[in-house]
């Protein structure tokens, strides 16, 4: 049975493809909590704005009590979102650096899950987290992010092993670059969107339509969904938005 809309969490729901994800479930009928950085940030007409600072060790609790506090229904939805991405590379990063990339992209994700299983009622739930199709075919650029999205594909694994028996499914979808990143400029994303060997940049409209099926699909769990047009079978040794400078 596809899950029925109630209310969905989605992190970083402020701009770019979190705010994508919002408007999608708000179009599809869900009530949604749209998790923000800062007082001032902007969500989608209709969402619940939720602020939270996921380097919090409690922002789960923040997150949660939030929607509560907001009287939404039960969240039988969550989209792990948000993510930390700053520049650094093997034998150039610092700890600091790590421990912050890891504290947004894998810590927040895990206690968020935990937070949600702890107040399951029943339902049919989802959780999906948003990963990384460079996992596929990694390379040293963006060191600290690639290992922390590695953390959070370990997660999707064993939280979905941990919550199956409760009707708790736990998926990821892995999507190649979308939007433009780092420093790179609508000029430079252009001649890199479409390098995969189908020729077909991944949209945030292709995340959308990847989440929609797990909604859909009560039989799916612990998997990963990788939407990357075959980027990967090209094993290249830079991230994608360097290459046009090459």
């Amino acid at each position: 049975m596809a899950l029925v809309p109630q209310t969905a969490l989605v992190t970083g729901a402020a701009r770019r493809i979190g705010r994508a994800v919002a408007e999608a479930l708000l179009a599809d009928g869900w009530s949604v909590a749209a998790h923000v950085h800062h007082d001032d940030d902007d969500v989608p007409a209709g969402a619940t704005r939720i602020v939270a600072d996921l380097a919090a060790a409690d922002c789960a609790q923040q997150i949660f009590a939030a929607i509560d506090a907001a009287g939404l229904p039960p969240v039988t939805l969550v989209v792990n979102n948000a993510a930390r991405f700053a520049y650094d590379t093997f034998g150039a990063a610092s700890a600091d650096e790590f421990d912050a990339h890891m504290a947004i992209n894998a810590r927040a994700p895990m206690l968020i899950i935990a937070e949600w299983a702890r107040r399951h009622a029943g339902e049919a739930a989802l959780a999906v987290n948003i990963s990384d199709a460079k996992l596929a075919a990694p390379n040293p650029d963006y060191l600290s992010y690639t290992l922390s999205k590695y953390a959070l594909a370990g997660l999707t694994e064993v939280a979905a092993r941990a919550l199956a028996a409760r009707g708790l499914r736990v998926n990821a979808i892995a999507p190649a670059q979308m939007l433009p990143s780092g420093g790179q400029d609508e000029a430079a994303f252009e001649i890199t969107h479409d390098l995969n060997p189908l020729q077909h940049g991944v949209t945030p409209d292709d995340l959308v339509a990847a989440l929609r099926f797990l909604i859909a699909q009560p039989a799916m769990t612990g998997q990963t969904l990788t939407i990357d047009g075959g980027q990967r079978f090209l094993a290249l040794l830079r991230d994608v938005q360097f290459l046009e400078q090459q």
